[in-house]
């Protein structure tokens, strides 16, 4: 009786035999398409062509001339494209430009500083909803969530009489105290479930080495929840920086009107410049879409990491 080795290539052949004497070829096999990625792949290219789409159409207009802005059929690639609009409100010596200017300065100063403002309050904050027990801290913590069950138009008209009480009236002071005020539930609770993630074993073994509460808090806690920190801010930046009622209702200077409320300007009684618009649009978008492309990464793992608690 003769014995036929079992060598690597009689495995390799063996293993790869399927029924009805065929064999796959070796080092690649055909993937499965399943329709459930079929319908995965339709649904994101369906949400990306409803986020690009629009920014496209307002980039196109935006490079076209006032009357064929209006024609029809509409152009979707300029047959003859400018850019004139972004000369004229980027032009410091111009009429426009410098009232754009100082429109697009008072956005950046108010969304900033609430930005900074907010995202200093929430850190303490989410750190003591996620580390101590205190007596009535669940109900402390879900009622600070509570204001976003109501619409911003609920709060105005107490709002204006509290600023105008405390003068504040015509100033970004009081558009920038809302806006924090409104963006700290938010906050606070993602980063309390980002603190959450972290353990507290840490902070244990940093003030056993004989680091006190603050410096335990600094130099390792905070270095591990940047990620969320990061993701805090840009929610609290964008927030701010497309608010329009409260801004449209707390200021009345013309020298403090922020960006959403200085684009209605490009609408007249009888005409409207469409190009302008869509150009001043365009720019206004720029800063956030900046922000995500730098921040990205830090934005996506503050999401999956804090802000559901394993």
């Amino acid at each position: 009786m003769t014995h036929v080795p079992l060598c690597s290539t009689g495995l390799a052949t063996v293993a790869g035999a399927r029924p009805g004497g065929r064999v796959a070829a070796r080092g690649w096999t055909r993937p499965r398409i399943r329709p459930l990625d079929v319908v995965s792949v339709v649904w994101l290219v369906l949400l990306l062509a409803f986020a690009v789409i629009p920014m496209l159409w307002m980039l196109s207009t935006s490079l076209e001339g006032q009357f064929a802005a209006l024609s029809q059929p509409p152009e979707w690639i300029p047959s003859h494209p400018t850019l004139q609009q972004y000369q004229t409100l980027l032009s410091p010596t111009g009429t426009i430009g410098p009232v754009f200017l100082r429109y697009f300065l008072n956005s950046m100063i108010v969304s900033l500083s609430t930005t900074l403002l907010g995202v200093l309050i929430a850190i303490p904050a989410a750190y003591a909803f996620s580390r101590f027990q205190f007596p009535g801290r669940d109900i402390l913590f879900f009622a600070v969530l509570v204001r976003n069950m109501f619409p911003v138009v609920v709060f105005l008209i107490p709002l204006f009489i509290l600023m105008r009480t405390l003068h504040l009236i015509n100033t970004h002071w009081s558009l920038i105290l809302t806006y924090m005020t409104f963006g700290l539930p938010l906050s606070i609770w993602l980063l309390k479930g980002f603190y959450d993630n972290i353990p507290e074993e840490l902070e244990r073994a940093a003030r056993i080495d004989g680091a006190s509460r603050f410096k335990a808090f600094w130099l390792i806690i905070m270095p591990l929840s940047s990620p969320g920190i990061i993701a805090t801010a840009i929610y609290a930046f964008i927030g701010a920086w497309n608010e329009y009622v409260y801004a449209l209702t707390f200021l009345n200077s013309e020298s403090l009107l922020t960006l959403p409320v200085g684009l209605q300007h490009f609408f007249t009684e009888f005409a409207t410049n469409w190009p302008g618009l869509m150009a001043a649009a365009f720019i206004m978008s720029v800063p956030v879409v900046v922000m995500f492309m730098l921040l990205q990464k830090q934005f996506v793992q503050a999401l999956t990491e804090g802000a559901v608690k394993s």
